[in-house]
């Protein structure tokens, strides 16, 4: 027994030391991985010492003698607080995914290979001019100085994936993530394809005009049925959008609001501006916030990793916000292929080949795959990458390619963000957006003397009177009427300067007066959070930063408010019926939802409810129409489809009927009444019984998502963030979810990415707050320190003077050039 005791004895201390030993290999990464925020450092890159103070919170605030530095500088803490965010983005644009993640990156690749993102950013870098070039090479500089001189660990990420060691930056690389965000931003693509499959799917033009709307108040145009031709298509367009796929592009809802009044319509007598962006959510945020100073002067609010330039934000005399003008930037053209010849296709003119380019994807654990991608006089052919771009064999008859105006190699909208950081006054502003091409945005604009604006800065194509297709549905290549006809002049896009009503709100609705010469889009979207905002605007007679913080956190759903009484409305009326058919939890929630007033709290039970009673219904309604392929993919939230339906707009009412339930007729009242049950059943099986214990927050909370990881439950727990918040797709505090998501039809993943208030009486009040936190290592305390208060429409100050931001500061770095 002796032996024994020893023997368990010696084990307890074995385990106990290679525990400890673990633990202490842990605290040393931990410790190790962080980047150096305090003394000195010698770097290469630097003309001159540069200071880098950090806030409180992980902002850092640049301090150098030269402009070329301070942006050295602002590249060398991206790397050093983001530099996964940063290899991710740069693997993204460049199509590289599946170097490190093996086949589940090959989707995303193939389309951005296909679309020639690096192609087109190696040609638009030969467009700019040096003052550009410059400020991009400094900017690699700073990256590549903190690469070659790091001592410590890479992120875990590397070491989890066994991803290498990052490559050099290049400004290519930075150009590239440009790119990405006006993929994200720009264009109809994914419309023009669900058009496409709907009419392939059989679907009238009129029912396709019903399923996707004009914007409120339009009348679908007239167009003409090429039917025949796109059935024809249904092996390209299967490929093309698996192609795109992994991309939501074009979805309902998706935007973002800013607003700004003059001083006489503010408290402090000057401009306030308010902006929040909203995109997709991921861990660590989009944005990184930083201040620059420098000879040119001192610039501060929100940065992309890999982007040298403060994107929104102020200097000491201006402001600027942006949201989405949505215009159709892209179009697909049908191509028709020499039946004799894959590398040939019809023009206006007769018979041009295509020109091509090889794409080698190099793929982790498996063969690499190669891509001939075929580029038309449109661009190039999406329909060849998920086909893995073999043109021999490949299917004849036609193909799909896309025009777009940001993989133009004279795209200069990288040129604007410096000179934007640099703007002193309004000219100056608007010579600065002249040269940004795309995405196009709403841009607004305050300043220090009083004055306010706005521009919808962009490239934009015009499109010819005789083209009858308005971008709505790919057109035939071939025929001459669809193709562009230059673009909207700058001068000639909407924008105005001190509007005598005071103010300006843009929320990604309709910007074009009645008599607008020129055609930027047909999918406008809803004006649910513009109208809202103005509501809100007018509310008072003057505002003021708490004011604006207010509206910002507004998340009473107009859209609830206005369907909610139709969905009441077709349920089932009588009290005798009541007694005999409903039961009574069914009588107790609809109650319950008659007396509520849209506000989406997290605190409730009725934003559950009703979000659920629509997401069934839209299953019976078009799930029939669109059919077991389709409609998986286009299940989504669809207000103002739906809205017509149950008011039986101009016989839409139609849309209910051919789904029938087990002895019930199929009507839109019936549907109603399934479609309350089956969401109080799902409900029940999600959250439990009572129903007045269910919350808003807890199936709806905003969910930042981690690069590659958060499709790996074990490591989604790490390295995601995740905050019950209010709101929904609607409301000015947005909060979308995609209820074609099985699993979590309620979770947030595309929100206010970043909120900003700007005080022109006195800019060092101004205020922002993004969705995580400065750091990209999950075991930072700057990792997801933001969340709760961003998800609370808390903010941070914006503030520049260097007694501020040294109350508190974790550290002052001196970047000694070698």
């Amino acid at each position: 027994m002796r032996i024994v005791r020893r023997i368990v004895k010696w084990f307890t201390a074995a385990v106990m030391l290679v525990v400890a030993a673990v633990l202490g290999v842990g605290l040393w990464y931990t410790r190790a991985v962080e980047p150096q925020v305090s003394g000195a450092i010698t770097l290469p890159g630097f003309e001159k010492p540069v200071e880098i103070v950090r806030d409180s919170e992980g902002v850092p605030h640049i301090f150098a003698a030269s402009e070329q530095d301070a942006t050295a500088a602002l590249g060398f803490v991206h790397a050093q607080d983001r530099l996964w965010q940063m290899e991710m983005n740069r693997r993204i644009a460049n199509g590289r995914l599946a170097e490190i993640v093996g086949p589940p990156g090959l989707e995303t690749d193939r389309f951005l290979r296909t679309i020639g993102i690096r192609r087109s950013a190696e040609a638009i870098f030969a467009n700019l001019d040096a003052e550009t070039r410059v400020s991009l090479a400094a900017y690699a500089r700073g990256v590549n100085a903190y690469l070659t001189t790091r001592s410590g660990p890479l992120p875990p990420e590397f070491q989890m994936l066994r991803a290498p060691a990052p490559e050099p930056w290049s400004p290519v690389d930075s150009i590239g993530w440009s790119l990405i965000m006006a993929l994200d931003l720009g264009g109809n693509l994914n419309a023009e394809l669900t058009r496409l499959q709907l009419a392939q799917r059989g679907l009238s033009m009129r029912q396709i005009g019903e399923f996707l709307p004009p914007y409120p108040g339009e009348a679908h145009p007239d167009l003409p049925d090429y039917g025949a031709l796109y059935r024809s298509l249904g092996g390209e367009t299967r490929r093309a959008a698996a192609l795109i796929r992994p991309f939501e592009l074009g979805i309902e809802g998706v935007g973002s609001n800013n607003w700004v009044v003059s001083g006489a319509r503010s408290e402090t007598g000057k401009p306030l501006l308010a902006n929040d962006p909203h995109l997709g959510l991921s861990a660590p945020a989009l944005w990184y916030f930083a201040r620059l100073t420098s000879p040119a002067g001192t610039v501060i609010g929100a940065t992309m990793p890999a982007v040298p330039s403060v994107v929104l934000g102020r200097n000491d005399r201006i402001a600027w916000g942006f949201t989405n003008t949505g215009p159709d930037v892209q179009d697909l053209f049908i191509e028709r292929v020499d039946p004799a010849d894959p590398l040939r296709y019809q023009t206006p003119e007769g018979w041009a080949r295509f020109d091509t380019a090889r794409e080698v994807i190099a793929v982790r654990g498996a063969p690499d795959e190669v891509l001939t991608v075929r580029i038309s006089r449109h661009g190039p052919v999406i329909s060849d990458g998920a086909s893995r771009g073999a043109t021999v064999g490949a299917p004849q008859g036609h193909a799909l390619a896309l025009q777009w105006t940001a993989l133009s190699p004279d795209n200069l909208t990288v040129q604007a963000f410096a000179r934007l950081n640099k703007a002193r006054d309004w000219p100056e502003f608007l010579a600065a957006a002249r040269q940004y091409d795309a995405p196009q945005q709403n841009m607004v604009y305050a300043d220090v003397d009083g004055n306010i604006g706005f521009v919808a800065a962009g490239r934009v194509p015009v499109r010819k009177a005789e083209n009858d297709l308005k971008g709505l549905f790919p057109a035939p290549g071939w025929d001459a009427r669809y193709d562009w006809a230059g673009f909207i002049p700058f001068e000639e896009l909407p924008q105005e300067f001190n509007p005598a009503r005071g103010f300006r709100i843009t929320a990604n609705e309709k910007i074009t007066p009645d008599g607008y010469p020129h055609h930027i889009t047909s999918e406008w979207a809803t004006p649910h959070r513009a109208d809202r905002i103005a509501e809100l605007l007018g509310a008072r007679e003057r505002h003021s930063p708490a004011s604006f913080r207010q509206m910002q956190a507004d998340h009473r759903s107009a859209a609830v408010r206005e369907i909610l009484p139709l969905l009441l409305a077709a349920h089932p009326r009588g009290e005798e019926e009541r007694r005999r058919q409903t039961p009574q939890r069914v009588r107790k929630v609809v109650a319950a939802l008659a007396g509520f007033d849209g506000t989406m709290a997290v605190e409730r039970a009725e934003p559950l409810v009703v979000t659920a009673w629509l997401r069934e219904l839209t299953r019976l309604v078009y799930a029939d129409e669109l059919g077991p392929n389709l409609f998986p993919v286009l299940w989504d939230q669809r207000q103002q489809f739906m809205m017509a339906v149950l008011a039986d707009k101009n016989g839409q009412g139609a849309w209910c009927r051919g789904t029938e339930a087990a002895g019930e007729p199929s009507t839109c009242p019936a549907l109603v009444s399934r479609a309350l049950d089956l969401a109080l059943a799902d409900l029940e099986r999600r959250h439990g019984a009572d129903w007045r214990a269910w919350r808003w927050g807890t199936a709806h909370d905003a969910r930042s998502e981690h690069r590659p990881f958060s499709r790996v439950p074990a490591l989604a727990a790490l390295f995601d963030v995740r905050v019950p918040v209010p709101g929904d797709t609607y409301t000015v505090n947005v909060n979308r979810h995609t209820i074609r998501n099985e699993a979590e039809p309620f979770v947030s993943r595309h929100s206010a990415s970043l909120r900003a208030i700007y005080d022109m009486a006195d800019p060092e009040r101004s205020l922002f707050m993004h969705s995580t936190g400065q750091s990209g290592l999950p075991t930072s305390r700057l990792y997801r320190n933001l969340a709760e208060r961003w998800a609370a429409v808390e903010f941070l100050p914006m503030r520049t003077r260097r007694s501020d931001i040294e109350k508190g500061a974790i550290g002052t770095l001196t970047i000694t050039p070698r």
